[in-house]
């Protein structure tokens, strides 16, 4: 059985994390989406509501897990049994932070191996930050994030 691990901080999911996840269902067998907490980053939602987001917008998904995990992802890797870790790469700006990401990752467990998936063109711009920036000044992000992160947008009110 093939399993990788889809780290992030999700705070909240988008529509592009949804698309990353269903294009990586076509090569793996089992897709853990993480919840891997960066304590550098202030979030906006709490892990339990990130939990919750992430479970629903994943229901109906075969192949998915959703899970939390405080420590370093390749550890939880190894628990779990993935050798991959997949992640997301939008634009130029981020391959910059992915190449150390993934040359840390290599450094700490050579074994595992990240796979990355373009952003579709029209997904490129969509991030956690951006939506809630763009929420924060009334902007509808309704066509970017799945449904249930806009009833945790408009209970927060």
């Amino acid at each position: 059985m093939r399993i990788a691990v889809y780290p992030g901080s999700f705070d909240p999911i988008t529509n592009g994390h949804i698309d990353v996840l269903k294009r990586s269902l076509k090569v793996f067998d089992e897709v853990v989406l993480l919840l891997a907490v960066n304590p550098t980053k202030k979030s906006v939602f709490s892990v339990e509501e990130r939990l919750s987001m992430m479970k629903e917008s994943t229901k109906g998904l075969k192949g998915v897990k959703v899970d939390y995990y405080p420590g370093l992802t390749v550890d939880y890797c190894k628990k779990v049994g993935a050798c991959h870790l997949i992640r997301g790469l939008r634009a130029v700006t981020d391959f910059e932070y992915e190449f150390q990401l993934a040359a840390a990752n290599e450094f700490a467990d050579p074994d595992i191996d990240m796979v990355f998936f373009m952003s579709r063109k029209e997904e490129t711009f969509i991030s956690s930050s951006t939506i809630n920036e763009l929420w924060g000044n009334g902007v509808d992000i309704a066509p970017l994030v799945p449904e249930v992160v806009l009833k945790y947008y408009k209970n927060r009110k």
